[in-house]
């Protein structure tokens, strides 16, 4: 098996972390887009000697509502600006007893529940399907976790993220009808980012700060944000200290992903070579350019 390219590390920062601490030889740089504008600039810099990419997934100030975010652009800067692994940070509510506000879930499957946001790079001149069926790179989940355990981080391994579209909370039969699904923690960020990110060839990895318990639960009938704004400060610090454990071990991997993240789209293009859409090809470049030069 041959070397992959050194290990770059990106991380999607959601509500309550807006920085990396001790990232050295920082740079924040606009990355262009074929497909528009990325959430922020990108904060580029080296943790411990490993190249690190972070976004604000909300923007610098918490700016963009979920169903707003630029998911494609936010996907295909990262891939752009050499991201090889993706570290997804995002605040969630509980949909269970025995995951109280403030344990970390490093979550292994989803249920995406949103309708209002284009989910492909890919479509009508250059079709293509990727397997979802194990969505996150089971490397990274074990290093996140091995992090937490380091850390005293409190952290469940496995869970399933149902993302709902928002911005508005759960109503109560909706957050009765996802525990009846077997559903863990409930938020409205990470979809369709694990998608374009299994396009886009990224091993992706996502970690669910627990900020409060959604209204199915006894006494938490009326989530706030005040509520949900003081646990995630809490969360924030864990966070930081989680991604400056992590990113240097990850940055030790040096060869491809053994899951497979990195060869998605072996297999996923279904349009004809012959009736492929030069304009879409060109917005592929970063995404997409491993199979489409082939």
């Amino acid at each position: 098996m041959s070397p992959s390219p050194t290990p770059v590390i990106g991380i999607i920062g959601g509500s309550g972390l807006y920085q990396i601490d001790g990232l050295e030889n920082v740079v924040w740089r606009e990355v262009a887009t074929p497909f528009g504008a990325p959430s922020d600039a990108l904060c580029f810099g080296t943790l411990e000697g490993t190249p690190v990419v972070f976004l604000p997934r909300h923007g610098r100030g918490h700016r963009i509502a979920p169903s707003e975010i630029n998911f494609r652009a936010n996907i295909d800067a990262l891939k752009r600006s050499g991201v090889t692994d993706v570290l997804s940070v995002s605040a969630v509510g509980s949909l269970r007893e025995d995951l109280p506000p403030g344990t970390f879930v490093v979550v292994d499957q989803f249920i995406d529940r949103t309708f209002a946001r284009t989910k492909s790079f890919f479509g009508t001149g250059c079709v293509a399907h990727v397997s979802m069926a194990r969505p996150v790179c089971s490397r990274l989940g074990d290093a996140v976790m091995g992090g937490c355990e380091v850390l005293g981080i409190p952290a469940r391994r496995g869970g399933t993220y149902l993302v709902m579209e928002g911005p508005q909370f759960s109503s109560l039969a909706e957050s009765e009808l996802y525990r009846s699904w077997g559903c863990s923690v409930i938020g409205m960020t990470n979809m369709p980012e694990a998608k374009l990110a299994r396009e886009a060839e990224l091993c992706y990895a996502s970690v669910a700060m627990v900020t409060d318990f959604d209204c199915w639960h006894q006494g938490h009938d009326a989530v706030t944000v005040d509520q949900v704004v003081a646990v995630m400060t809490a969360n924030s610090g864990k966070a930081r200290a989680l991604v400056k454990n992590t990113v240097p071990r990850l940055g030790k991997h040096t060869v491809p992903c053994v899951h497979g993240c990195q060869r998605a789209l072996d297999h996923a293009l279904i349009t004809a070579p012959d009736a492929r859409d030069p304009a879409v090809l060109a917005r592929l470049d970063a995404v997409a350019g491993r199979v489409l030069r082939r």
